[in-house]
């Protein structure tokens, strides 16, 4: 951690806890909106490089898989190097790459720059939700977490009005320069409003770094994505290539190996033995393959490919359901509070299995009948459920995870909760590229069976959830001894 339990109430973090809030909340603001700028982009893009769905899903990994294997390497590297400047550090390189992808001419330049913006952006979330953590008591984090994540439902309501409108007039690059012009803003205000911890750099705690941990940790997971969207990687159909599962499974357990045996390891396999941060990284796992899958990736195509609307005129669809989770969040984290994470994420996940199960049940005749409030209602309905569980599983994860290790438990669970973003782009392009060569000719028909899958994934996240700590609130973190 940057400081001592007895350093931290001397911090002039402490002085001042909401202003670290809500300058937080300004490089808050980049993912999402990054996020929708691209979603947005995505048909345009597919038109323009003559790609498939499941090459196409590859440029939205080239940004989560970087972005989720980093988010460890910030948590850990923080407890060492101090929180601000990694943070200052990663909004810098997200920046670059950010440029990078507005100048790219070609789909391998776009990939390379979306991997840029990966690494940068990896440390975010992780590293604000433990400075959140760190100076706000546990009868109020709930609280705080649910005010800094209705930062993302927000932009989320400009965001693809905004991509639909620039994309449409200028083209798909230009989807980035908003996202440039933030993360400047972002690296002003981290530098000037949220104060330092006066922490040094150690050079020998770089040096004691487990870097071979993160090298097994990140084989494992790209093996994992190679191997469920395989075709465009080594030509082999999806979930096909064994060599690629078996080589998951050599470094998956490589990495356990290696990390029981470091005295410093990079991931602490033990820590998983916390139920709370367990089984909330698994319940936001599944959100996210749902938010980012379901909604993100593939709900663009469906209103082009289904419905035949512009890149603008999806924006005002697509913002529907971030203005719902923007009006829910806060209250998520609050119920939360009081009512305990348990039920609001059981709850969340219900309204989101509902809203996916009504996608699958609409007709698909003339695309002259659609009914504008058919599709409206479950775009709603979808905001609004994963806006409940959204501070519900951030407190539900964290909240008993001692001081210690909040660094390195903050960067697990954001990991894995972004694994599912990859996650959920890749399945999303697999199903949609099977389904669209089964129904070439009815991609309505298509789009429903895939949509059928991600409702059983849902569900999956209403059994997980029930698993979550049911007390309304939970113990205090244990002090470090």
């Amino acid at each position: 951690m940057d400081a001592s339990p007895a350093e931290i109430k001397r911090s002039p973090r402490t002085e001042n806890p909401n202003q670290l809030l809500y300058s937080l909340m300004i490089p808050g603001i980049i993912l999402p909106l990054a996020g929708w700028m691209f979603s947005v982009s995505v048909p345009i893009i597919r038109t323009e490089f003559q790609i498939e769905a499941d090459t196409a899903a590859w440029i939205v990994t080239a940004f989560s898989l970087p972005f989720m294997l980093i988010m460890p390497v910030y948590g850990r590297l923080s407890d060492g190097l101090g929180k601000r400047r990694l943070l200052l550090m990663g909004i810098t390189v997200y920046s670059i790459g950010t440029y990078l992808a507005f100048r790219s001419a070609s789909l391998q330049t776009l990939i390379i720059a979306r991997l840029i913006q990966g690494v940068g952006i990896g440390g975010t979330l992780p590293l604000s939700l433990a400075l959140i953590t760190e100076v706000f008591s546990p009868d109020e984090r709930g609280k705080a977490m649910g005010m800094f994540s209705t930062v993302g439902p927000l932009t989320g309501v400009i965001g693809p009005i905004l991509a639909g409108y620039i994309v449409a007039r200028w083209g798909w690059r230009m989807a980035f320069t908003p996202p440039l012009f933030v993360g400047i803003l972002s690296v002003v205000a981290v530098y000037f409003l949220i104060p330092g911890s006066g922490k040094k750099i150690d050079t020998n705690f770089i040096k004691r770094f487990d870097w071979g941990g993160v090298l097994l940790l990140a084989l494992t997971l790209t093996g994992l994505l190679f191997y469920l969207s395989s075709r465009p990687i080594t030509g082999v159909d999806s979930l096909q290539d064994w060599r690629l599962f078996l080589a998951t499974i050599l470094f998956a357990s490589l990495f356990v190996w290696y990390e029981n045996r470091q005295e410093n390891p990079f991931i602490r396999i033990g820590i998983l033995a916390n139920r709370s941060l367990s089984f909330g990284s698994i319940c936001a796992l599944l959100r996210m393959i749902l938010l980012s899958g379901g909604f993100g990736f593939l709900m663009p195509q469906y209103l082009v490919s289904v419905y035949g609307l512009t890149a603008e005129q999806s924006g005002y669809y697509l913002m529907l359901n971030p203005a719902a989770m923007t009006l829910f969040v806060r209250l998520g984290g609050a119920w939360a509070d009081r009512f305990g994470s348990q039920r609001i994420t059981m709850a969340g996940f219900s309204i989101v299995a509902f809203s996916l199960l009504w996608i699958t049940r609409l007709p698909f005749g003339d695309v002259a009948d659609f009914q504008r409030w058919t599709i409206i209602v479950p775009i709603i309905l979808f905001g609004v459920g994963a806006g409940l569980m959204l501070a519900a599983l951030h407190r539900a994860a964290l909240n008993d995870v001692s001081e210690a290790e909040m660094g390195s438990a903050s960067g697990i669970y954001s990991m894995i909760r972004f694994l599912g973003s990859a996650l959920g782009a890749a399945i999303g392009g697999i199903l949609l590229q099977y389904f669209e060569g089964r129904f070439p000719t009815n991609p309505a028909l298509a789009f429903q069976n895939v949509y059928t899958w991600f409702v059983v994934f849902a569900v999956v996240g209403l059994a997980v959830s029930w698993l979550l700590p049911s007390v309304a609130n939970q113990l205090e973190p244990a002090k470090p001894t």
